[in-house]
């Protein structure tokens, strides 16, 4: 690529042009670097009395943990402002599997249709079951206080990594 660049260059130059090597050297020097913001989960606040949606969740290894979300918030969000161990490497964009549960089916049934783009990724899911959703499109409401969610035994992450929460 940097070949192609010093040849359209050449030809803007001239004949008094630099030699190639101070073109070259130019060149390196005026690079500009691109970069965005990395999306983060909202932080969410705890819910007020009264108006708490009971969340469990089933771990891999068995372990239940019964927490407190307040409405509007994802069970992605849920799972990492409380620690536990829900992937979700795309940080809710939709991208990945890595937030992929499976719900109770009778909350199951409460849940709006997922998207094309959540079935797509829900393909990609390890262990996939009927009741399989992605957390991070999974969003509470008053009607799914109770809703039990288990982790899968793993996930299929393609990027490798995951990110700090």
């Amino acid at each position: 690529m940097f070949r192609t660049c010093l040849r359209s260059i050449r030809p803007i130059a001239g004949p008094h042009a630099k030699p190639l090597s101070l073109v070259k050297g130019q060149f390196q020097q005026n690079r500009t670097l691109f970069t965005t913001p990395v999306v983060r989960h909202k932080h969410i606040d705890k819910p007020k009395p009264g108006e708490e949606i009971k969340v469990t969740f089933i771990l891999q290894n068995g372990e239940h943990i019964t927490l407190d979300a307040p409405a509007g918030a994802s069970i992605l969000d849920v799972a990492h402002e409380n620690d536990v161990e829900l992937e979700g490497a795309c940080e809710g964009s939709v991208a990945c599997s890595t937030c992929h549960v499976i719900v109770d089916p009778d909350h199951y049934e409460k849940l709006e249709e997922p998207t094309d783009e959540e079935n797509d990724m829900l393909d990609l899911a390890f262990g996939l079951e009927e009741t399989s959703r992605l957390g991070c499109q999974v969003i509470l409401d008053k009607s799914m206080s109770g809703i039990t969610v288990k982790l899968p035994s793993a996930t299929r992450n393609i990027q490798h990594q995951r990110p700090n929460h």
